[in-house]
């Protein structure tokens, strides 16, 4: 399983989430402790928001903590929003293509968790995307896939709506179990003003998230906390979509609010 955190509020450098803190996510790239994997080693990235709706990205496949141009990087760039990940592979070759965020006209996305028996329902997965959002799939990875899925289900006008069709979806077509066919989603995304995340799971085994309200009205999220102190964050409620915005956190449930059960995508 991944790692990752995101920051939303007045600008800072990149490095007060990814670096500094004694639990940062540089160091949870080695020493997690809430997570299968103590070792995150298998690349790493950011994507940053400034005056352009396009976001800035860079990412690698050396592990986090090998890069020597990293610390330096994260104490210069500084963002009013950005997404920040590290990577344990579950499906796809680690090659830059595959690492997180990944990005498409002004959103940036990141994924900790695993789709079930991926290999086999990838190729109807895949048909379900635009022409164009299939076009622009670069990688192998299931993240980069949801995120696409997202993507052509409408995440631009309705993000809660996009979520509930791509569940859907998964359980028309994943195994939907647990263990190895378990589908466990932890998702971060954004369109350079908000932050949504939410945490699925098919075995209620979701990857953890927890967030933190800034001093100025901004919010941190973290698969753990930065300062390994979790009586000072919030853990994200599962089945749940938040949306933070600043000063601002709305939660909608991931369900119909009469509480039948949706039908299955076809």
């Amino acid at each position: 399983m991944c790692r990752l955190a995101a920051y939303l509020g007045s600008p800072i450098p990149l490095g007060r989430i990814i670096v500094e803190p004694a639990h940062s996510l540089l160091d949870q790239s080695q020493h997690a402790t809430e997570a299968k994997l103590a070792v995150n080693g298998d690349g790493f990235g950011f994507a940053w928001y400034d005056d352009d709706p396009e976001p800035g990205l860079y990412r690698d496949v050396l592990p986090a903590w090998s890069d020597g141009n990293l610390p330096s990087l994260c104490r210069m760039v500084r963002s009013r929003l950005f997404l920040a990940h590290v990577r344990a592979s579950t499906t796809g070759e680690t090659s830059r293509v595959n690492c997180h965020p990944f990005v498409h006209e002004g959103w940036s996305f990141m994924h900790n968790g695993q789709v079930g028996d991926f290999a086999s329902i990838r190729r109807p997965l895949e048909a379900k995307l635009t022409d164009s959002l299939y076009m622009a799939r670069r990688g192998s990875t299931d993240s980069e896939l949801l995120f696409l899925l997202l993507l052509t289900h409408g995440l631009k006008d309705d993000p809660h709506a996009a979520i509930l069709a791509v569940l859907d979806l998964l359980r028309a077509h994943s195994v939907y179990g647990a263990g190895r066919d378990a589908v466990r989603l932890t998702c971060v995304f954004s369109d350079g003003k908000t932050i949504y995340a939410f945490r699925h799971a098919s075995d209620d085994r979701c990857p953890t998230l927890y967030v933190q309200a800034t001093k100025e009205g901004g919010w941190t999220l973290a698969s753990e906390p930065l300062d390994g102190d979790a009586s000072k964050w919030a853990e994200v409620p599962t089945e749940t979509l938040i949306t933070l915005s600043h000063g601002k956190q709305h939660h909608l449930p991931l369900a119909h609010t009469d509480g039948t059960e949706r039908p299955a995508a076809a």
